[in-house]
């Protein structure tokens, strides 16, 4: 047909396909692997956390009474806002509705960055970090790794001319750094930590101690900014219309001022024990413990402490915050996949993943197998329990039960020229030998050498002897 012809013919309906040799290669496993969905870092957390919004946010189990701290905020500047300062921002000045909604914001933005960030969680130690470690504290203490041994409890670093121990953890399994403690609430090792604050639903430690700080700091002021206010509006009215009458016209007031009564002493009072602790640089666990109190001797002193206020005010509130060490948003590493058992129904062991899929897909293209003295364990000359797998032929169907005997013939007859190859001429003695038969049903049969078939011939006239003294 001359090209550009008309359109019926056969030619110009003709398609070629792309033939995907990848897919029709005999040596490609037909069992392919699952994929599964990456998992993150913070779904399989050790600790007694929770985690929300993909793990953005890191809180502590118990968080009942993170909550009870949300409400009394919120109830009580809802009513301030809501019947106090419409009176006050007439009557006063329209400063103090202004100046109470930007303390109210400050708080509430510090209590979620301090609830929902992480306090400085130290990652825990994997099982060759551990087994790592308790090689090196083998070597130091110079004890043999057959022994009992418990885990040490201390090491000693200098610290400015101070010595600190640094004390193991058995969960982590590592030991924990200067200033560091394992919350038994959290189930972490928190750096530099300072408490377990069930108000916050969280730790206070080195990455979140700053906000803490400026929270209780700023509910200080609201507090106070409240209280006085609503104490303010209740004298204004009861000057107008008389003290009971001004708290029937305003029962709001009256539960503002019973709540921010009880509430200040603790609020204001733990303000100042931290701003103690930040103008001295320690931590409430130091402090309780005292730690550096000169009880302890006249040479003990804090190592953490740059003898100078400002500075240690400068240093907690305005240095940088340090990245989170357990990057639970990352994603962990995928498991490796177990070996899948043959489809034959042979079990290969010692054979890879690889090497059981490739010879499953190529049943015809299997050569003998090549086996080792390395390979065939012989007790006594004779083949061991493993042998006649090892020396069935891949792809090969396995013998009938009613020959019982010709798998360890097979197997016999690929040991012998082996051994004779790897062992320096080590021959089987007459005894060992086992009595030939004629085999029809193996292709894995190698030929004898001429002296295991000296071997075996004396083994048989031996039989013949046997058979006619009886």
């Amino acid at each position: 047909m001359p090209p550009g012809g008309g359109g019926g013919g056969p030619m110009k309906d003709c398609e070629y396909s792309q033939i995907s040799t990848h897919s029709s290669s005999p040596m490609e496993s037909p069992h392919k692997k699952k994929r599964t969905a990456a998992r993150r870092k913070w779904e399989v957390f050790p600790g007694r956390n929770k985690f929300f919004c993909n793990g953005r946010i890191m809180m502590a189990r118990q968080t009942g009474v993170f909550y009870l701290t949300l409400v009394l905020i919120l109830v009580t500047s809802g009513l301030f806002f809501a019947f106090d300062c419409p009176y006050l921002a007439v009557n006063i000045t329209p400063a103090i509705p202004a100046v109470g909604g930007v303390l109210f914001f400050f708080v509430m933005g510090t209590l979620l960055r301090t609830s929902f960030s992480d306090p400085g969680v130290l990652p825990r130690a994997t099982p060759d970090e551990a087994a790592d470690l308790e090689r090196q504290i083998d070597i130091a203490n110079g004890t043999s790794s057959g022994g009992y041994r418990p885990p040490p409890r201390t090491k000693e670093v200098i610290i400015n001319g101070q010595t600190v121990k640094l004390k193991y953890c058995f969960t982590c399994k590592i030991f924990r750094p200067p200033r560091a403690s394992h919350c038994s609430l959290c189930d972490n090792c928190v750096e530099r930590f300072d408490h377990h604050c069930p108000w916050v639903g969280n730790c206070v430690g080195k990455r979140n101690y700053r906000f803490f700080y400026m929270f209780i700091l700023s509910l200080s002021f609201l507090t106070v900014f409240i209280f006085a206010f609503v104490i303010t509006h209740v004298i204004i009215r009861s000057q107008q219309t008389g003290f009971l009458n001004a708290l029937k016209d305003s029962p709001a007031s009256v539960l503002e001022a019973v709540v921010c009564f009880f509430s200040v002493w603790s609020i204001v009072g733990l303000s100042g024990f931290h701003t103690y602790l930040i103008s001295s640089n320690q931590t409430t666990n130091e402090d309780i413990k005292g730690s550096w109190s000169n009880k302890r001797g006249k040479d003990n002193y804090n190592p953490y402490s740059y003898g100078n206020i400002f500075t240690n005010c400068c240093v907690a509130l305005c240095g940088p915050i340090s990245p989170s060490l357990i990057d639970r948003r990352g994603y962990i590493q995928p498991d490796t996949p177990q070996p899948a058992a043959p489809s034959n129904g042979i079990t290969m062991y010692g054979a890879t993943q690889s090497q059981s899929d490739m010879a499953a897909a190529t049943p015809l293209l299997q050569s003998e197998p090549s086996l080792t003295s390395d390979e065939l364990h012989l007790s006594g000359g004779k083949p061991s329990l493993g042998t006649p797998c090892a020396s069935l032929t891949l792809g090969q169907p396995t013998p009938p039960s009613s020959m019982p005997n010709l798998a360890s013939e097979a197997a016999l007859a690929d040991i012998l020229p082996l051994k004779e190859e790897h062992s320096g001429h080590q021959f089987l003695t007459p005894d060992e030998a086992p009595s030939p038969r004629p085999l029809t049903h193996s292709r894995t049969m190698h030929v004898l050498g001429l002296a295991s078939q000296d071997a075996l011939h004396e083994d048989s006239v031996r039989g013949l002897v046997k058979l006619s003294s009886v």
